[in-house]
């Protein structure tokens, strides 16, 4: 390992754009004049990355509407930002940055032969991190490329020898997936901080808590369905054997103290206290093989939704401060039998006796989707909403009832690869 030294300041929160709503933050420091060459720790699994990387600072207006192409690009990838507040569309041709309420384009940037097979934003800023992709990548799939987008340019790389998975950011890391292997960078300067051995990892899976100071990193473990979690603050570790089949995707609540997690049967969501492992609720999607694509917490982590290739997006109604089994939670008398928090099958009381799928928790809120589509979700700032984007190009804005439940309304639709589409 070589260990260099580096003159870039600390990343600190940076200033909202004038068209996106956004907490204050402030000024980013002056860029650095020089670039910074970050460690060279596994030649076997990388190259060793180069930077000169500035703080984040205000995302810029949107560009004129008139610039928007004829045709829609072929969709490679979607993800929200941190706060679920926009979201990236990577393309054959670029990227684009949207706001998710209101619903519009921020703004895009279209390259010849310009595949983006990822792109990750830090919050609302100006920074972004891209990975090539599609037919005709823009940059090789071993990179990682710092876009900023005040400079509309690359400004900094990390160079691996093998595929890069996926990347996850904070206001002070960089994450990088590979197959086998996480890596975590200092946002500041880029230097490894740690390497994580993980199992076979082909989808890229990570998720890391966002409030300051208190870093929680969720990964594979180094077993079939087993999941890491790294309390940094601590400097704890913690294994959970989540389910007996491949994790097939999890999350975390915003504070990092909950993790749901998912397994490749699909049929099942369990929630974990990420401090001690424990099992604190199970829910069930339904009983036959799923493939799912999504889990978000709601900011209270009262509500979980779930998305998945039989085109039903679920939201689950959470008692995780209980710190008891969903199947076990006592109810008020008083309760109305068909209210949220009892969605429980009227046989719970058999449970010893009839198979475990009568005694499940089941969902409060369902919306109906295309079957085979990927969609991914996120509830919305205005209160009791989902959002949900489809790699069709879609976006749904719905509203659950969180008393009633049942299906959910659709406030509105759009497709956002062809503006002219909505209702």
């Amino acid at each position: 390992m070589t260990t260099v030294s580096s003159s870039l300041p600390n990343p600190s929160r940076s200033s909202p754009s004038s068209n996106m709503s956004s907490p204050p933050l402030s000024p980013p420091p002056s860029s650095p004049k020089n670039p910074v060459f970050a460690d060279d720790v596994d030649e076997s699994d990388f190259a060793p990355p180069v930077s000169s990387l500035p703080h984040p600072a205000a995302v810029p207006r949107p560009p004129n509407p008139t610039l928007a192409v004829a045709k829609a690009p072929n969709l490679l990838h979607l993800s929200f930002n941190q706060d679920h507040g926009c979201f990236a569309a990577g393309t054959e041709s670029g990227f684009r940055i949207y706001n998710c309420d209101p619903f519009r384009e921020i703004f895009r940037r279209e390259f010849e032969e310009g595949g983006i097979g990822a792109a990750e934003m830090l919050f609302r800023c100006n920074i972004l991190a891209l990975v090539g992709g599609g037919s005709r990548p823009k940059y090789p799939l071993t990179k990682v490329m710092i876009w900023d987008d005040n400079q509309s340019r690359c400004i900094g790389e990390l160079s691996f020898r093998s595929e890069v998975k996926s990347v996850k950011l904070r206001r002070d890391r960089i994450v990088v997936v590979l197959l086998q292997k996480i890596l975590v960078y200092n946002f500041a300067d880029l230097k490894l901080l740690h390497q994580i051995e993980t199992f076979a990892n082909p989808n890229g899976l990570c998720v890391l808590s966002q409030n300051s100071g208190q870093m929680v990193l969720v990964c594979p473990g180094l077993q079939k369905g087993q999941v890491r979690i790294e309390h940094y603050a601590s400097k704890r570790t913690k294994f959970i054997m989540a389910h007996d089949s491949r994790i097939a995707c999890f999350t975390l609540s915003q504070d990092g103290r909950f993790l749901a997690t998912a397994s490749s049967k699909g049929t099942l969501v369990r929630v974990f206290n990420t401090l001690d492992g424990s099992l604190l609720q199970e829910v069930r999607r339904g009983a036959d093989r799923a493939e799912i694509y999504s889990l978000a917490f709601s900011p209270t982590a009262q509500w979980l939704a779930v998305s998945s290739d039989k085109g039903t997006v679920h939201v689950f109604s959470l008692k995780v401060e209980s710190g008891m089994l969903g199947s076990e939670l006592s109810h008020d008398a008083s309760e109305p039998a068909g209210s949220p928090s009892s969605m429980i099958s009227s046989l719970s009381f058999m449970k010893g006796v009839l198979p475990r799928y009568f005694s499940s928790e089941w969902s409060v809120a369902q919306f109906r989707l295309h079957e085979g589509l990927q969609y991914i979700v996120a509830f919305g700032h205005q209160k009791n909403t989902v959002i949900i984007l489809g790699m069709d190009g879609s976006f749904y804005r719905c509203q659950f009832d969180p008393v009633a439940g049942g299906e959910m309304t659709q406030l509105e639709y759009y497709n956002f690869l062809k503006p002219e589409e909505r209702s």
